[in-house]
């Protein structure tokens, strides 16, 4: 472990996130066991694992959703208590969930404004939409994503641009740590490959720390430089992405398996 924490500094910046001995129940079901991870800015970690294993629960308790039964969670070398959602985006975590939480009926930058709306000056809290929609163009281009117009729909659009309009979003509030719960699910191997080359912009700024939660093991290992595989609530295997593969993951997961069934 050691040493894997001195290669991340080395390569990358201070460290933004640290969970240790993450501990949460649901009645008499211990949905995490002691969980530990830490992530660097400029480093993306991938948490890997099966429906069940856990990875949800760690991602909503890092986002404030969930409250830890035990364990510390420290935010840029200090310890936090993230009691809510809107404190731990107080520290700069954001997380885009699965499903996005975009409003199909409305246009690009309203959801990129949503419960944020820019208002003109006055006493009338008119909305400005002469800046949300510059901003939106700025915010968008300033990491890349290509969207010539953002007064279109987000139901219009693509599940790739869907995804980049919620990654831009949580970025374009500041976001130090990125949280990404599934973003390459249910995405054909083109639109995949656009959000994998849009994250890897996002890593390549240095100074945002981004943790994605995934199924895939190959698409995983792409693009994180740690991957750390959760099974039943605990942490089972972590290694530096370049360090292993799909076939020795899937090995790890079928030696479990075949060990729960009786060998």
């Amino acid at each position: 472990m050691t040493d894997a924490r001195t290669h991340a500094h080395q390569m990358h910046g201070k460290e933004a996130l640290r969970a240790e001995g993450i501990v949460k129940r649901f009645g008499s079901v211990e949905a995490l066991s002691g969980v530990g991870m830490h992530v660097a800015a400029g480093e993306m970690l991938g948490i890997l694992g099966d429906n069940g294993a856990g990875k949800s629960t760690l991602l909503k308790i890092l986002t404030g959703y969930h409250q830890p039964d035990a364990g510390t969670i420290h935010v840029n070398g200090a310890q936090q208590v993230l009691g809510s959602v809107d404190q731990a985006r107080s520290r700069g975590i954001e997380c885009v969930y699965q499903d996005l939480a975009l409003v199909n009926g409305l246009s690009i930058y309203h959801n990129m404004f949503l419960n944020r709306e820019l208002l003109r000056p006055g006493p009338f809290r008119l909305l400005n939409h002469r800046a949300m929609r510059e901003r939106a163009m700025e915010a968008l281009a300033d990491i890349g994503v290509n969207i010539p117009n953002v007064n279109l729909e987000v139901g219009r659009l693509s599940g790739g641009q869907r995804q980049a309009i919620a990654v831009a979003r949580a970025v374009h509030s500041d976001a130090r740590i990125l949280l990404l719960d599934e973003p390459l699910a249910a995405m054909g191997a083109r639109e995949a490959g656009q959000i994998i080359a849009l994250i890897e912009r996002l890593k390549a700024r240095g100074d945002i720390a981004i943790v994605m939660i995934a199924h895939n093991y190959a698409q995983t290992l792409e693009v994180c430089d740690r991957v750390m595989l959760m099974q039943h609530g605990t942490v089972t295997y972590e290694s530096r992405a370049a360090e292993t593969s799909p076939a020795e993951l899937l090995e790890i997961v079928r030696r479990e398996y075949r060990e729960m069934r009786g060998g």
